[in-house]
């Protein structure tokens, strides 16, 4: 399928990513170390575990472990969406703000007080965005892509930035994940390593891209959320529903068996709970992927970065393609929220891959 075709089919386009990970400054950076498995776990300076020692984290590389709250969230956050504005041209020349919509963590102990309007008001008076929060915890970035795609596909918006933002080291956001029993650790090894970062995608009406020559990064295929009822923490078994019901939801437009998935980024993080969600949902919809267990978890890269994960899984994606090393036309992003929520999406990304040749 030709690129013609493929903008006829699908409507709304990424046409810009931005990036800032433990792993890179950038999106570029950040996919080229995660392809070349470069890991950034490390002990964090001075916060140490119930047990006396070091927490292992990942670390923004320029940020000064001081830096916290909302400050350190605009931080992470500025650079990304800058980065993937950039192909709109000069700021000064973008006359209407543009809709913008921003992943947050989920309420949890160190969880800024007022980071919604904080965060909102620092960017808007910096950025010509106007901007939406969500903040639904590791879902939230690609939940703001879904309703990006969907401000597009109604047509009040040729253009919309969405992405997410995140990070875990607050002392009393620590704290609380070793309370719980979810840090990474010799003692504990189904726990993960808390991180940082943000990603963001700039989406764009197909037609609208091609009119003033914007490179196509990759095409959304489909998005969906869900929820799974039986949650983390609690004493009810999961069984991948949840996870089961988006996948289905997204792979539903494929004519499968000739569309499957080529490849899945997710964001599996060590945790039982997870893998097991996972293994559960594979059995009743392994059929939409060439390898059901051909996933890239880049946490054993960056860690766990909350609510960026999906758009910065979606920049992974559209690298893949733009730099040549795709596995095939179709990549799946999927994330899940510790309060429920479960988003998939779907992503055509340029390759030279035939579907008969995979």
């Amino acid at each position: 399928m030709n690129a013609e075709m493929l903008d006829r089919k699908y409507p709304v386009c990424i046409v810009g990513v931005g990036a800032r990970t433990p792993l890179g400054l950038n999106a570029p950076a950040s996919a080229a170390a995660v392809r070349a498995a470069i890991g950034a776990i490390g002990e964090h300076p001075y916060f140490v575990d119930k047990a006396g020692e070091p927490i292992c984290v990942t670390m923004d590389s320029l940020l000064s472990p001081d830096v916290d709250g909302v400050d350190r969230i605009h931080a992470l956050a500025l650079p990304a969406m800058l980065e993937a504005l950039a192909p709109l041209g000069p700021l000064e020349g973008i006359a209407t703000p543009v809709p913008t919509f921003i992943g947050l963590p989920e309420l949890r102990p160190g969880r800024p007080v007022n980071l919604d309007i904080d965060l909102a008001h620092r960017l808007e008076n910096e950025l010509p965005v106007r901007t939406t929060m969500i903040p639904k915890g590791h879902s939230a970035g690609l939940m703001a892509m879904e309703e990006a795609w969907r401000t597009i596909q109604s047509g009040q918006a040729e253009f919309c930035l969405a992405g997410g933002v995140d990070s875990y080291l607050e002392p009393e956001t620590l704290e609380w994940l070793d309370q719980e029993k979810q840090l990474l650790s010799a003692q504990n090894r189904s726990g993960f390593p808390p991180g940082e970062g943000s990603g963001f995608c700039l989406l764009a009406d197909t037609a609208a891209a091609r009119r003033i020559g914007l490179e196509v990064l990759a095409w959304i295929a489909a998005v969906a959320t869900t929820i799974e009822e039986s949650l983390i923490k609690t004493d009810d078994v999961c069984v991948g529903k949840g996870l089961a019901n988006v996948i289905s939801r997204v792979t539903e437009s494929l004519r499968l068996p000739d569309e499957k998935i080529s490849m899945t980024y997710c964001d599996l993080n060590g945790e039982r709970y997870r893998n097991e969600e996972f293994t559960f949902a594979l059995l009743r919809v392994q059929s939409a992927f060439f390898s059901a267990i051909d996933n890239l978890t880049p946490v054993d890269c960056w860690g766990d970065v909350g609510a960026a994960s999906g758009p910065l899984f979606a920049g992974l994606a559209a690298a893949s393609g733009l730099r040549g090393y795709a596995k095939g036309p179709r990549a799946m992003v999927w994330s899940c929220s510790e309060g429920g929520y479960r988003c998939a999406t779907i992503l055509h990304v340029p390759t030279p891959i035939e579907d008969h040749a995979l």
